[in-house]
């Protein structure tokens, strides 16, 4: 959950999750690079934290603060996870505290099952709560080769695993945006606008719905208001 300091500082973690070169680690990359070089609604404080296997694979996890430029004392904690089958004891770790997900598909069709895989994963880690209090962001990344999963085949997946509601539903204007990116720098489809949208709908959830999706009725009240 968002955390809140003696000083007033807002402290929140976005993660990005996904399988094993789903580019995740490329993705932080590049969104440094964007927002040091850049004027974008954050700016990095910090160099990029990576705890990497001699062949460049995370090993752990990939880590970076950014400070809001709009609000200086907002303060966002990124974070990736490894991918690797075998570190998923080490990604439920490192899930914790997590106030909003960014899911990293690898459009690659071979990894078509391994993406769902790792949905489901991320389902059963944050113990059913994505969406209801945990935004979630879909990057389908990758999307520069030539034999792609399309947008709605995996959409589909997300009705499947409920993780996409029709309009009626309460959380309909809350399903996952799904952006076609690419993590390289001198392409950079779409990797700050995903983070951007993460960010946005974390602190509607903390200021507007007391951790959880605000209702249509809440927002109404808050629109009235201002």
């Amino acid at each position: 959950m968002v955390k809140i300091t003696e000083d007033n500082k807002i402290h929140i973690k976005i993660l990005y999750w996904g399988i094993a070169g789903s580019g995740k680690t490329t993705i932080l990359d590049t969104l440094y690079r964007l927002t040091k070089e850049k004027k974008k609604g954050i700016v990095p404080i910090s160099n990029l934290q990576k705890i990497a296997r001699a062949s460049g694979a995370t090993l752990y996890f990939d880590k970076g603060i950014f400070q809001s430029t709009k609000s200086q004392k907002v303060y966002y904690r990124v974070y990736t996870v490894a991918g690797q089958t075998s570190f998923s004891p080490l990604r439920s770790k490192v899930f914790e505290g997590t106030d909003g997900v960014i899911f990293v598909v690898n459009s690659e069709t071979r990894f078509f099952e391994d993406n769902i895989e790792s949905l489901k994963e991320l389902k059963n880690v944050s113990k059913d709560q994505l969406i209801n209090k945990i935004p979630l962001i879909i990057m389908m990344n990758k999307q520069d080769i030539k034999s792609i999963i399309e947008v709605d085949d995996f959409k589909q997946i997300l009705k499947d695993e409920k993780l996409w509601f029709e309009p009626g539903n309460k959380l309909h204007r809350w399903n996952p945006l799904i952006y076609k990116t690419c993590a390289l720098y001198n392409l950079k489809k779409d990797i700050y606008r995903s983070f951007s949208e993460c960010a946005r709908r974390t602190g509607l959830y903390h200021i507007y719905g007391n951790g959880h999706a605000p209702s249509e009725e809440e927002l109404i009240k808050v629109f009235i208001k201002n």
